[in-house]
């Protein structure tokens, strides 16, 4: 067993988690079998009841482990499946054992000497300014970076250093001086068009060779196989054609609060061809006490909303902006904007078309308004209202199909059922079932009881989707969520297409690309021209938003 450890230093947010996922995607392109662990020194001891917007989305593995974003971007980048163990947290540590100080430093230096040098490589990723003054980069920072590692019994091997362009050789060579390193094992991590060239980054600064001569795994790997990821960076940077979505949510002024729904919507649009732009909407500026208190947020919100071509309402917990949902899931169903509801944004669907179409005025959930008289969504039975932390519905569970022939059915190949993550303490309430199915509300997937509903759909309408489990967890840059690509397409006018090449069961694999007959033409301009479905890349903020350029961690 060989291990790299990434830490991280100056700053935080320098990309840790991007630089990990990169290097083990680069590792296993070589051959070899990798997997991660995200050490976190909060102490809660897991991500369950954080606040989305002090720490982003909470992800949730197959297993029900709720956890840091950044396990999200080790499973998307490396394609694999992680466990609650691979998060570790001061929490758990403390939950084990009495230790009073900090113990993961310490802990590491000894873990390292243990293992012996052979196996032990660590990366250190540290930030290298540029004064706008006089343009040019400082490395005092990582020196001090370093030296403060040192004292603590941790020595890099690595230098991963975040700067804005290419390291000039005058600052590699001062690091290399005063951080006693070799050259070759100085890598610059600059700015890209969007994140999926980090480990082409990586590669071309032969990052692999120098972790495999610190673990001493020279001559037995191969050289990394990049060539489909290289295709789906290249092709992502020439997409222009836009598809615009309109993201109606409680925490749109942090992104990362969404970092898993933003991933699945990029995946299925460069699948379609297209440029995504995410216009986020908070929900309350949708509300009629909005239009009094703050027109002007009002109209921009509403304007934002009219303009989508698609509109989606992710997962959430509590009351405020409730309302809002609900008047945005109308407006997708009445103006037959392509709509995808999400846990809460499924719910929130129901509630609506109770309201509007049942004339059941009233009708709400038992989590907004307890005393209710017409309850649409209703506390699951063996949920706690006393214990917040993973007493949810939580992990992987299986949704039945009740018929082949619905838009859901189709995006997933006509399988009879599907394994999601969910992540809820409400449902449907299954009283109120029959009357909705009767209006044109159809429950087209269930659980294995047949009581809890987990798809539902409008069929007369062109992509309305609700569902209970979060598919943005699954979404993978070379096979996007089957939901989300849906929406995208119908978003786009792709939507027939994409169905029917889903029920052929045809292989998303980039591999199928055909090349030119006269050879000329590179991977990424024979992606561009094949439309194939189930590639896509990541992308940094600015671009999704449109309003910047850069690599965005």
């Amino acid at each position: 067993m060989k291990y790299v450890l990434v830490t991280g230093g100056v700053v935080s947010g320098l990309g840790k988690g991007v630089t990990a996922s990169s290097i083990g995607l680069l590792l296993k392109a070589c051959g070899l079998r990798v997997t991660a662990i995200k050490i976190d020194p909060y102490l809660n001891t897991d991500a369950g009841t954080m606040s989305p917007i002090e720490h982003g989305e909470v992800y949730v593995l197959d297993d029900g482990g709720e956890v840091d974003l950044d396990l999200g971007n080790y499973e998307r980048f490396m394609d694999v499946k992680l466990t609650r163990d691979n998060n570790i947290t001061t929490g758990k540590i403390y939950q084990a054992s009495d230790i009073e100080s900090m113990p993961f430093i310490q802990a590491l230096g000894h873990f390292s000497y243990r293992v012996g040098a052979n196996n032990f490589c660590l990366v250190h990723v540290s930030l290298v300014p540029v004064l706008n003054v006089v343009g040019e980069q400082k490395t005092k920072p990582t020196q001090h970076s370093v030296r403060g590692l040192r004292s603590q019994g941790l020595s890099p091997q690595i230098l991963a250093c975040r700067s804005t362009m290419v390291l000039d050789e005058n600052a590699k060579a001062k690091l290399s001086q005063f951080c006693l390193l070799p050259g070759e094992n100085i890598i610059t991590l600059y700015d890209v068009p969007n994140i999926w060239h980090i480990p082409l980054l990586l590669r071309d600064q032969k990052a692999h060779e120098a972790i495999f001569k610190v673990l001493n795994l020279q001559g037995m790997t191969q050289e990394p196989d990049l060539d489909e990821w290289t295709c789906r960076a290249e092709a992502c940077d020439l997409l222009h054609e836009p598809v615009r979505i309109a993201l109606v949510g409680k925490y749109t002024c942090l992104s990362d609060s969404y970092l898993s729904v933003l991933k699945a919507l990029i995946h299925a649009s460069v699948s379609c061809q297209k440029k995504l732009t995410v216009d986020w909407i908070s929900a309350t500026n949708l509300e009629d006490a909005t239009a009094k208190e703050s027109p002007d947020a009002y109209k921009a919100a509403w304007k934002l909303l009219k303009g989508a071509d698609g509109v989606l309402i992710p997962g959430g917990f509590g009351d405020r902006g409730v309302q809002g949902k609900i008047i945005a899931a109308k407006y997708a169903r009445v103006n037959r904007i392509p709509y995808l509801g999400i846990c809460l944004g499924m719910q929130v669907a129901v509630i609506e078309f109770a309201r509007s179409v049942l004339g059941l005025k009233d009708a709400n959930s038992t989590e907004f308004e307890p005393n209710t008289k017409s309850p649409c969504v209703i506390f699951m039975p063996e949920g706690s209202k006393t214990h917040m932390g993973g007493t949810m519905r939580l992990g992987s569970r299986r949704t039945y199909f009740q018929t082949k022939e619905c838009k859901s059915a189709k995006l997933y190949g006509g399988k009879s059922f599907i394994d999601e993550r969910h992540r809820h303490r409400y449902e449907v309430n299954p009283d109120l079932v029959t009357r909705l199915e009767k209006s044109g509300l159809s429950f087209t997937g269930k659980d294995e009881t047949g009581q809890r509903m987990e798809i539902v759909e409008i069929p007369n309408h062109p992509y309305f989707i609700g569902v209970q489990f979060h598919p943005e967890f699954k979404s993978r840059p070379g096979n996007p969520s089957p939901v989300f690509l849906g929406f995208i397409a119908a978003a786009c006018g792709q939507l027939e297409a994409v169905m029917q090449h889903s029920s052929r069961g045809v292989s998303n694999d980039i591999s199928s690309i055909k090349t030119y007959q006269n050879g000329s033409a590179t991977k990424a301009q024979a992606y561009r021209q094949e439309y194939v479905y189930g590639n896509g890349i990541g992308n940094g903020n600015g671009n999704v938003n449109g309003n910047g350029n850069g690599l965005h961690y």
